[in-house]
């Protein structure tokens, strides 16, 4: 049995590298065509990662080694995170020694190196671009916290698997302050991973980057690895919401045999697709807010898992 559980293990981070760049792919193709544009082709962020690795490194003058290890870094944690959260099955070995808070930590961790990195060159817009997301990192964090709180009191802990697991053997109930802390995810979701409101992935403009202004020093394979990091932390959070609110299609434990595999993959594609259309509408019908609004937005992220959280404890009273 411990072996079958190494397995699962190695073939959900495996499937999460795999199909992360396809995922940003999916979103991309579905805002191209909802602002009636040409869509770019699905694998087109394979072939972007493909390119980037022939190419040769070009650093800038004075780089440390920190700017020079932190892509390994990022996709490293990225991977680690895709390891520890229930994508496909809830028996996961690493998932037994890191809960959810070590699994914002590692978010966090990667936070930093990449702030530092851009710092380390001494660029006016790396240096603008990593102050912008230590501000958005700071305010965001607690939201986040909240909103894995609000399911830690549902079900007395908090580790993922345990969640998930909790959440399928009560389908039936439904509790009110679920749905604050869905909609406090979402904001979170998107201010993390620098998407519209609170940034624009596929911006030009240096003077409004936030995540893009910190990779501008980068090239060839530290730039792939930058991206493919980038798109590993999207899934990530598009998991962790599958397992604190769409839990349905996860193999639990006991769930032996390929069959119960197949199907969980099936599931997560089939959200991922649903999940990838919504984030695409969400970002066609906003607009870019302000850089000084974004602690309105957090804040109100904020207000609504706390919101959440008070729900819980006056009708569980």
């Amino acid at each position: 049995m411990r072996a079958i559980s190494f397995v699962r293990q190695f073939v959900e981070a495996a499937l999460a590298i795999a199909i992360a760049p396809l995922f940003t792919g999916w979103i991309a193709q579905c805002r191209a065509w909802l602002q009636n544009r040409s869509a770019p082709p699905l694998l087109q962020p394979y072939r972007m990662l493909r390119k980037l690795f022939l190419k040769d490194v070009a650093l800038a003058t004075g780089a440390s080694a920190l700017f020079r290890a932190t892509p390994y870094v990022l996709f490293g944690t990225m991977v680690l995170a895709a390891a520890i959260i229930p994508s496909i099955v809830t028996d996961l070995p690493l998932a037994r020694v890191a809960d959810s808070i070590a699994l914002v930590g590692l978010f966090a961790t990667a936070r930093v190196f990449l702030s530092l990195a851009a710092m380390d060159i001494g660029t006016a817009f790396g240096t603008l671009g990593a102050r912008r997301e230590m501000m958005i990192g700071f305010l965001a964090e607690p939201a986040l916290l909240m909103v894995l709180f609000n399911a830690f009191l549902l079900y007395g802990s908090t580790s993922l698997p345990s969640l998930v697991d909790g959440y399928r053997a009560h389908l039936s109930v439904i509790d009110p302050s679920v749905i604050f802390a869905a909609l406090a995810f979402v904001m979170v979701a998107l201010a993390e991973n620098a998407r519209i409101p609170i940034d624009n992935p596929s911006t030009h403009l240096e003077l409004t980057m936030i995540h893009e202004a910190m990779l501008l020093e980068y090239s060839a394979r530290h730039l792939a690895l930058v991206e493919w990091a980038s798109s590993l932390k999207l899934f990530n959070y598009a998991c962790i919401g599958f397992a604190l609110f769409l839990p349905w299609g996860i193999a639990t434990h006991g769930a032996d045999g390929a069959g119960a595999l197949l199907i969980a993959i099936a599931a997560l594609i089939g959200k991922l697709t649903i999940a990838g259309a919504a984030l695409a509408l969400i970002e066609s019908l906003s607009a870019k807010l302000r850089i000084f609004r974004a602690p309105e937005y957090l804040a109100m992220a904020f207000l609504l898992a706390v919101l959440g959280l008070l729900v819980h404890l006056l009708v569980g009273a």
